[in-house]
């Protein structure tokens, strides 16, 4: 049986609530909040993180009330003259992993960081510091699933490849490229996981599935070259090589 609201709420004014909670989120001033923040500052001798502000003892705004005043905790900090840190440590990066993850309520992506730019520093720098943003999530502390590190781990094999190749990676590329490197996933590998990112090509192993023979086999041995799973691939090669100030052609040619 659902249990029944409590009276108390029942009589609750909304619009009464509303000008109440209006009222609670305005006690503080712009000025009073910018106060805060140079005070802090003064007590750290350094511009704080969002997590040295909440824990620091003497202050009395909640993080998340400077947002939700100036947007963003940065512009915040740029409006009380205090210059956003230059996020050149492990530890700072993975503490601003911390709390993109405490904003958003999940695991961050990359996508995520991208969206996050005047809070965050570039994916790039995460990639440089770490080896890939899988492992500086899981060092974050964040239960990083294995298809998302199986992906990262694609897409670092394919950036480092095309660098090597001078273009992006075409399939027979990578099938030549694993016979002098078994560290590397296999083609099919690959293509199985981004075979979802596209309609099923007829040339692809699940349109060669449904060919038989005579005997009820697969009328070929050989698998056709996945097209839309392997362009989805490269394209995300290049978004990744892009981000990270490599110029590539309409080709696939790199600058």
């Amino acid at each position: 049986m659902a249990r029944k609201p409590y009276r108390a709420f029942a009589d609750i004014d909304a619009k009464a609530l509303a000008s109440f909670q209006a009222g609670i989120r305005k006690r503080y001033s712009d000025e009073q909040i910018l106060a805060e923040l140079r005070a802090s500052a003064e007590r750290l001798n350094r511009s704080p993180t969002m997590r040295e502000f909440a824990a620091d003892p003497e202050t009395t705004v909640h993080p998340q009330t400077v947002i939700e005043h100036f947007g963003s905790w940065n512009e915040a900090k740029r409006k009380a003259g205090l210059v956003p840190r230059r996020f050149a440590t492990r530890e700072e990066l993975l503490e601003l992993l911390k709390e993109l993850g405490e904003e958003l309520g999940r695991i961050p992506t990359a996508r995520d960081i991208e969206e996050h730019r005047g809070q965050m520093p570039s994916k790039s720098l995460y990639w440089h510091t770490f080896g890939s943003l899988a492992n500086a999530l899981r060092e974050a502390g964040f239960d990083v699933p294995v298809g998302e590190e199986r992906l990262e781990r694609a897409l670092e094999q394919g950036v480092a490849l095309a660098r090597r190749l001078k273009r992006l990676p075409k399939f027979a590329d990578w099938a030549e490229a694993r016979k002098q490197d078994e560290g590397l996933m296999t083609e099919w590998q690959i293509y199985r996981m981004f075979q979802g990112a596209q309609r099923p090509a007829s040339g692809g192993p699940q349109g060669e599935a449904g060919r038989t023979g005579k005997a009820g086999t697969p009328s070929g041995h050989r698998k056709r070259r996945p097209v839309g799973a392997w362009s989805t691939f490269q394209f995300l090669i290049r978004e990744r090589l892009l981000e990270a100030g490599t110029d590539v052609a309409a080709d696939g040619g790199l600058a």
